[in-house]
């Protein structure tokens, strides 16, 4: 009976590795995929791209060009965090959910300039929070 134990035990604990591993690289991937998208915004609001409209009433107004900046230093940081997370750095964990959380709240003011955009980057930025705080390795 012990047998039998030990061996639905060690199969759970595998289930359980495996599921750790996929939603951490999942996340990892996805920051990765928020950084780029965000360096991509950046540097698109950066270069004047035409696409960018603003209402003359906007409370959060900065340049465009100072919009770029910010969503290229978030992009950068993004990064970072996405490649930790893919190495399994301890700091990582932590500053993904922050800094995704901090890419969500300039995502919410970026809204009047290119809604659509950041609201994909909102909702992936949602899911990586959602992944890395639920992830739980399991050490052997």
């Amino acid at each position: 009976m012990t047998h039998t134990t030990e061996t639905h035990n060690e199969q759970d604990h595998t289930l359980r590795q495996g599921l750790a591993a996929g939603t951490s690289i999942g996340a990892s991937i996805l920051l990765l995929t928020v950084g780029a998208l965000s360096l991509l915004e950046g540097i698109s609001a950066v270069l004047d791209d035409e696409v960018f409209v603003a209402g003359p009433e906007y409370v959060y107004a900065f340049d465009l060009t100072t919009w770029g900046w910010i969503h290229i230093v978030l992009g950068v940081l993004l990064v970072i965090a996405g490649l930790g997370l893919v190495t399994g750095a301890g700091w990582a964990r932590a500053t993904a959910i922050v800094i995704a959380a901090v890419s969500i709240v300039g995502n919410f003011l970026w809204l009047p300039y290119y809604p659509w955009w950041s609201i994909l980057v909102i909702a992936l930025n949602v899911v990586v929070i959602w992944g890395v705080a639920t992830w739980r390795p399991l050490r052997d």
